[in-house]
């Protein structure tokens, strides 16, 4: 019985939550003081650490930054960062959410941002759809909420695991 219970949790520890690229992902959350366990999160929804993850829609690598909001980042970090390098990609990824934090009170609209845009967000919030304090059920797009629900859960076990 126990020996099946520690299969389990290694099995969760290490195939559900990795912390991979830990070098570049704690890099990234200290230059631009992002919650390093809220990066690996999104990392692990978007990608599951595959460098090169491309969606359907063109999102590109590990944290799957979209061309123009690529190049909105670029602009604004006076840099010329390759989405397509993992370390890049995760600095784009981290500064992007820093970003969205300064725009966003809560954790739920970040997310929803990241993953919808922030100009959806900004115009659910002045269509009375959401609120500063609405929860991930209150999004309208059903694949946002699914999305800012999964991260969550994500960032929960990364702060339970890692401590």
């Amino acid at each position: 019985m126990f020996s099946a219970l520690l299969f389990c949790v290694i099995f969760l520890y290490g195939a559900c939550i990795p912390k991979r690229f830990t070098g570049v992902i704690g890099a990234a959350a200290a230059e631009f003081s992002v919650d390093e366990d809220l990066l690996f999160a999104v990392i692990r929804a978007e990608s599951g650490f595959d460098t090169a993850a491309e969606s359907r829609a063109g999102a590109i690598g590990l944290m799957q930054i979209m061309p123009a909001t690529a190049r909105f980042i670029a602009q604004c970090m006076g840099e010329e960062p390759n989405v397509y390098d993992p370390a890049d990609n995760v600095r784009m990824g981290a500064w992007y959410l820093a970003y969205l934090t300064e725009k966003f009170p809560s954790v739920t609209l970040r997310l929803a941002a990241y993953n919808a845009g922030e100009g959806t967000v900004l115009r659910w919030l002045a269509e009375g759809a959401l609120h500063e304090k609405s929860g991930a059920d209150a999004i309208p797009y059903a694949e946002t909420a699914k999305y800012v629900r999964r991260v969550k859960n994500f960032y929960k076990l990364y702060n339970f695991f890692y401590f």
